[in-house]
C-alpha cells in the first residue's frame, strides 16, 4: 500500500524579495553616490544616486524604528513611531536650510503633505478597491486628523496672507532666498509655537487618552526574525549616519542639477524630494491597503501630512534661526497655497464616510498628477 507523502512546507523566500525587502536592493547606491562625490562627478549623477541612496536608509530607520517600538510598549512606541516617522525629510531639509534653500525647504513641506494625501492614499485606495466593491475604515479617527490637517493648514497659509496684504507679495516659484520684513518673521515663530502646542496635544490625545483609535492593530508587515532592543538602536543609530550623508550629497547638487536638468528647485523640492524622503513609508501604505488594511493605510497617509504640518514645519522654522543665512517665515507661494488647501479639503471630504473604492484613488491620483504638471511648469 503506498502511503501518502507529505508536503514539503513552503520555501521562504529571501528577505531582498519580499515586499518590505526591496527598498535595501538601492543599498549600493550608497557607495555609488558616495564615491562619485569623491571623484567631484557632475550634479546631475551625483543627485540621482544620493536620491536613490536615500530610499534604502530611510527605509532601515523606519524598520529600526518600528522594532524599537514594538518592544517599548504602546504609549512609548508610538511616541518613537510619531519621532522617526518624519526624520528623514527633516534631516533632508535642515541640510537645504544649511545651504540656503529655504523656498525649497518649504516646497519639500508642502511636497510631503500633497504626497501623502493625494498620492500615497490614492494609491492606497487604488491599490486596495482593485476586486473589491468597497474598503472600510474607522471614519472618526480618520476625520479627527484630517480636521488636525485642516486646522493646521489655516494656520500655516496665514503668515502667507500677511505677507500678501501687508508685505511685498507672495514669492515666485523660482525663488531661492527672500529676505522678508521682521513682521512677517514673528508671525511665522509665532504660528509654529502654536503649531507645536498642537502637536504636543495631538500626542497626548492619540497615544494617551484616545490611544486604541489611533493604533490599529495590525501585523508586523516585516518578515523574518524581531530585533533585539540593542539591534534596534544601532540600527536606527546607523540610518540615520546615512541619511545625512545621502541628504547632504542630495542637497548639495539640487542647484546645479536643476540648472542642467531644466528642472525648477520649487519642482524638485515639492516632488522629487518628497517622494524619495518617504519612498519606504509610502510602500508600506499601499502594501497594507492590498491587504485590506484601511485604517493603517489611512493613519499612515493622512496621519503623516497631518504630522509635517503640526511638527516638522515649525520644527524647521526654529531651526532656520540657528542655521543658515536667517529666519525662515512660513510664506508660501501661490501654487503652494492652492496645493496646501486643496489637499486639507480633499483629505476632509474622502474620510467622511469611512468608505473608499478604487475610483476615488483613481480620482487622487489625478489631482496630483495635475499639480504635478502645474509645477513642473511653474
Amino acid at each position: 500500500m503506498l502511503r501518502p507523502v507529505a508536503s514539503a512546507p513552503p520555501k521562504e523566500r529571501p528577505f531582498l524579495l519580499t515586499a518590505g525587502g526591496w527598498p535595501y536592493l538601492l543599498t549600493p547606491f550608497i557607495a555609488i553616490a558616495l564615491v562619485l562625490e569623491l571623484l567631484h562627478a557632475g550634479p546631475v549623477v551625483l543627485f540621482v544616486t544620493s536620491a536613490l541612496g536615500v530610499i534604502p536608509t530611510a527605509a532601515l530607520m523606519g524598520r529600526a524604528t518600528e522594532e524599537l517600538a514594538a518592544r517599548s510598549g504602546p504609549g512609548i512606541g508610538g511616541l518613537l513611531n510619531v519621532t522617526f516617522g518624519n526624520a528623514p525629510e527633516l534631516i533632508i531639509a535642515l541640510f537645504a536650510l544649511e545651504k540656503g534653500l529655504q523656498e525649497v525647504v518649504k516646497a519639500s513641506i508642502v511636497g510631503s503633505i500633497i504626497g501623502n494625501v493625494l498620492l500615497v492614499l490614492g494609491a492606497s485606495m487604488l491599490a486596495g478597491g482593485i476586486g473589491r466593491t468597497t474598503q472600510r475604515f474607522n471614519s472618526t479617527a480618520a476625520s479627527a486628523q484630517a480636521s488636525m490637517l485642516v486646522l493646521a493648514i489655516a494656520a500655516v497659509v496665514m503668515p502667507a496672507v500677511f505677507e500678501m496684504v501687508e508685505g511685498q507679495g507672495l514669492p515666485s516659484p523660482g525663488a531661492e532666498l527672500i529676505n522678508y520684513d521682521s513682521s512677517v518673521e514673528k508671525l511665522s515663530l509665532i504660528t509654529a509655537f502654536v503649531l507645536m502646542g498642537a502637536y504636543l496635544a495631538g500626542l497626548l490625545f492619540s497615544l494617551r487618552t484616545h490611544r486604541d483609535l489611533f493604533n490599529p492593530a495590525h501585523e508586523d508587515e516585516y518578515e523574518g526574525e524581531p530585533w533585539s532592543v540593542r539591534k534596534a538602536v544601532g540600527m536606527l543609530a546607523l540610518a540615520g549616519v546615512a541619511v545625512a550623508v545621502m541628504s547632504e550629497i542630495l542637497v548639495g547638487s539640487i542647484s546645479e542639477t536643476a540648472e542642467k536638468a531644466g528642472l525648477s528647485e520649487f519642482f524638485i523640492g515639492a516632488i522629487v524630494v518628497a517622494i524619495v524622503g518617504n519612498a519606504a513609508e509610502h510602500w508600506v501604505a499601499v502594501l497594507v491597503a492590498r491587504k485590506d488594511k484601511m485604517d493603517l493605510a489611512v493613519n499612515i497617509s493622512i496621519g503623516s501630512s497631518a504630522q509635517v504640518a503640526l511638527f516638522v514645519a515649525p520644527a524647521l522654522v526654529f531651526a532656520s534661526y540657528l542655521i543658515g543665512p536667517g529666519p525662515m517665515p512660513l510664506v508660501f507661494n501661490g501654487f503652494e497655497l492652492a496645493a496646501l488647501i486643496l489637499a486639507a479639503l480633499i483629505a476632509n471630504q474622502v474620510t467622511q464616510d469611512g468608505e473608499s473604492t478604487w475610483f476615488e484613488g483613481v480620482q487622487l491620483l489625478a489631482v496630483y498628477a495635475i499639480i504635478g504638471v502645474a509645477f513642473f511648469v511653474a
